[in-house]
């Protein structure tokens, strides 16, 4: 039995498997903000839904990990969980060992081991949603980094005010300078054309860096009501570059779920 845990800003999931190819089934539940709480919470579903002892959970925990990925060191939008030893809490209270991982690059690993990048063998995974972040996947393995990617810390400019990728197009940023959720918007604003740019210009620099065959965007900004991924493209083509391909760009596949999806991925090296 093996749990994959993934747990959101606003959302936690949790799924079962019977082994580390598919999901048996998924439990979904509000993140407690308090950390106890959401400690708590993520112990009582873990057992209900496993209903015996794991042989291995793993977890995409938000924000930044400490190098030994045993603790969060900075989780915006639950900063009570901030300096919490999550891993090692999680393994004493299920006897199980515990994997723990930045959400978003469970996600990425996902999409590229059975969703949208499955196929080609350097990924960009990149989701811009109520913030932006991203996972470079290689050969079916996330890319190594001493305290993880976070590609929505670029700065888009040169003065002291320049803002960064994530202020200029998450969702929250979005909201803050409309007022109202961005999806409201309605899909002819003429917003989703500026943000299409933007996003552009990002990905031109993730590919400068990263050098991916497929880049694979998910998040909320890029529902049907958002962020254009044949815009993206069309102005992403337009911009100077080296490189004499572009790679593809494909939409995410796995919805919601595809950090659990990566998280089954990651849990193999715990059964080889």
């Amino acid at each position: 039995m093996l749990i994959a845990i993934d747990i959101g800003g606003t959302k936690t999931r949790i799924g079962r498997a019977e082994d580390a190819e598919a999901l048996a089934s998924v439990d979904i539940f509000h993140t407690f903000h308090t950390y106890r709480e959401g400690l708590d919470a993520l112990v009582d579903a873990a057992k209900r839904i496993a209903g015996r002892k794991p042989r291995g959970v793993v977890v995409g925990a938000p924000g930044v990990l400490s190098r030994d990925k045993r603790r969060i060191v900075n989780a915006p939008n639950l900063r009570d969980w901030n300096g919490a030893a999550l891993a090692d809490e999680l393994e004493s209270a299920l006897g199980a060992p515990v994997i723990m991982e930045n959400d978003t690059a469970l996600v990425g690993l996902g999409e590229a081991t059975v969703g949208a990048g499955k196929g080609a063998a350097i990924v960009a995974y990149v989701t811009i949603s109520t913030g932006v972040n991203g996972a470079r996947i290689v050969d079916g393995g996330l890319d190594r980094a001493a305290f993880g990617f976070e590609i929505g810390e670029q700065i888009m400019g040169r003065d002291a005010n320049a803002r960064t990728l994530e202020e200029l197009v998450s969702g929250r940023a979005i909201e803050g300078r409309f007022g109202v959720p961005p999806a409201s918007l309605g899909e002819d604003h003429p917003v989703w054309e500026e943000l299409a740019e933007i996003v552009a210009i990002g990905l031109h620099n993730a590919i400068a860096y990263w050098s991916p065959e497929r880049i694979v965007l998910g998040g909320s900004m890029m529902g049907k009501v958002g962020i254009r991924l044949d815009r993206v493209e069309a102005r992403l083509a337009a911009l100077k570059r080296k490189n004499p391909v572009l790679p593809e760009l494909r939409r995410a596949a796995l919805g919601e779920l595809g950090g659990l999806w990566g998280g089954l991925v990651r849990l193999r090296a715990l059964l080889d």
